[in-house]
């Protein structure tokens, strides 16, 4: 595409159409998740927690594409209802590694089972196949455009 061609339809635009697919994935997940007070930020960081536990609230924020002050609040929240556990002193620096308390696993449990549900009303149009060639093609998409180490 030459610098004055114009996206075109936007029905035909990838990048239109992965961001109408990543609002209404967020959008289902925001209903789903409200009956046990959870928000998405909230639920990833938790759903990240259990996969790396100890992660400082720089590592949380860059795994869950929130910014620091946004993931400091999430932690605080999370903290505050007994989900998340943080030291009050940092064992070394001055990151403070937080983990998952049994409330914060079970609640984790939870909120992963209605996340899963929407999940696969999304891929229910797909063959198994077709999923498998859609996490495929949006790793590659991902790939693609991510900077080179």
């Amino acid at each position: 595409m030459s610098q004055g061609e114009t996206v075109g339809p936007l029905e035909q635009s990838v990048g239109y159409l992965l961001k109408r697919a990543a609002t209404a994935l967020r959008t289902a997940m925001d209903t789903a998740l409200r009956p046990l007070d959870l928000t998405v930020p909230q639920y990833s960081c938790l759903e990240v927690l259990s996969q790396r536990p100890g992660l400082s609230n720089a590592e949380l924020a860059r795994a869950v594409f929130v910014t620091r002050q946004s993931m400091n609040l999430v932690l605080r929240g999370l903290q505050d209802r007994g989900l998340v556990t943080r030291p009050a002193t940092a064992p070394q620096g001055r990151a403070l590694p937080s983990t998952l308390t049994p409330a914060g696993r079970a609640q984790l449990r939870a909120a992963s089972g209605l996340v899963r549900e929407v999940e696969k009303r999304m891929l229910e149009p797909f063959s198994a196949p077709g999923r498998d060639r859609l996490l495929h093609d949006l790793a590659a998409c991902v790939g693609a455009l991510s900077p080179q180490e």
